[in-house]
């Protein structure tokens, strides 16, 4: 019989046992799998998402918030502020770009934004059909968008006030599909992209001072502010040079009703907020390694007693004692093998479990295909604690006396 047969045959000799260090190795590697797939999943996407993006200014609240619903879009926003602010900070000789967003209507739980083709210039986001809005009431659905909700070029569909989806329909109001984004894993695929006069448009049946005044579709927006109290939700700025990251937000902060949020500032405080939920995991996935390589070296140990007398045999039948000592450890390798096939199973399918919870709440996308930079590690890591486990019964095995043990009473 092969030794690797044999050793198989023996791990599964006392099957609840075996059951037992395979439940414990797998759960510790699995949660190892599921913070290494998350946590880098996580940062890439902030990375993929904030790529342009120097600075955020909204009303004055929280910086965060003011992040998360400006960026992410995972938060409501602070406010509006007028549309002049605009204008101000595109004159501002450290701003090199500046992109207004306009919030506050979605499509079944996908935010819409008012915006302009600044916006897609800042992912580098392609459409796959169709083209860019040139006139208010058309949109360009973000891929997740058009795939969930079966929208189509030419189809026609009314937004909800609010960013839930309780809000009242526009129904008077409708959009029309004239583009579709790339899939790019990023926030775009979760938007609803139109013009800021469409979103103007369909509030005016809200606002009656400004519904007496029809909107020129060939009208830009900077002047529309002379005709009409236009408001904004938010602006995203790119910077001119280095030096505007120590000037500009201290400027945009003395301005009534301003508020800057630093993207690298806020997102290194957001990712230390996950990063402890993910010490926490790993913290417990220690304790269950730890816990199964102690029941692993216990069981091997049993295991060495129980069989001293087959392992005289094979020493009898002309088994060098480095073969008998290979036993055990080719045991702890079998169980290491195997938990690390169902640790990384119960990783990724934990994965893509978060990412269909997140996905039905429009957030943060998460994938159960993604293979984590760090994952090859697990491996190693699992034969290394199996192997230190069987080190001891492996050595016991190794200097056992086959005369005694015949000898020895049974």
């Amino acid at each position: 019989m092969r030794l690797w047969r044999l050793a198989w045959t023996y791990l599964w000799s006392q099957p609840l046992t075996a059951g037992l260090n395979l439940l414990l190795l797998s759960l510790g590697l699995g949660a190892i799998a599921f913070v290494m797939l998350v946590s880098e999943q996580i940062e890439a996407g902030v990375t993929r998402d904030l790529k342009g993006i120097d600075l955020v200014v909204g009303a004055k609240g929280s910086p965060m918030q003011i992040l998360l619903s400006g960026v992410f879009h995972l938060d409501v926003p602070t406010g509006n502020i007028p549309l002049a602010t605009l204008a101000s900070l595109r004159a501002h000789p450290l701003v090199a770009r500046a992109v207004p967003l306009s919030l506050g209507d979605s499509l079944r739980g996908y935010r819409l934004v008012g915006t302009t083709p600044q916006y897609l210039e800042l992912s580098d986001t392609p459409l796959a059909q169709g083209r860019l809005w040139d006139a208010p009431m058309q949109a360009v659905l973000g891929a997740e968008v058009a795939r969930e909700l079966g929208l189509k070029l030419g189809d026609r569909f009314a937004s909800s006030h609010g960013l839930g989806e309780q809000g009242d329909a526009h129904a008077d109001r409708p959009y029309t599909v004239v583009g579709i984004l790339q899939a790019r894993g990023a926030v775009l695929d979760r938007l609803v992209l139109t013009d800021l006069r469409s979103v103007w448009a369909a509030h005016e049946a809200h606002h009656p001072a400004v519904a007496e005044r029809q909107l020129d579709e060939h009208e830009h927006e900077d002047h529309v502010a002379e005709a009409a109290p236009r408001e904004i939700t938010l602006v995203l700025l790119s910077y001119r040079s280095p030096l505007a990251a120590i000037g500009l937000p201290r400027w945009v902060n003395a301005q009534p009703g301003l508020q800057a949020s630093a993207p690298a500032l806020e997102t290194a405080r957001l990712l230390r907020m996950v990063g402890a939920g993910e010490e926490v995991l790993r913290g417990f996935a220690a304790v269950l390694l730890l816990s199964a390589a102690l029941s692993v070296f216990v069981a091997l140990l049993y295991a060495l007693r129980a069989r001293q007398s087959d392992l005289a045999m094979l020493r009898m039948l002309g088994a060098p004692p480095w073969r008998v000592a290979a036993l055990l450890g080719l045991e702890a390798v079998c169980l290491a093998g195997l938990a690390t096939g169902l640790g990384l199973a119960l990783g990724h399918g934990l994965a893509g479990l978060l990412g269909r919870v997140l996905a039905s709440q429009h957030s943060l996308p998460v994938s159960a295909w993604w293979w984590a930079a760090g994952e090859w590690l697990i491996l190693p890591l699992a034969l290394g604690l199996a192997l230190l486990a069987a080190a001891w019964p492996a050595w016991r095995a190794f200097r056992l006396d086959v005369s005694e043990l015949l000898q020895a009473p049974r």
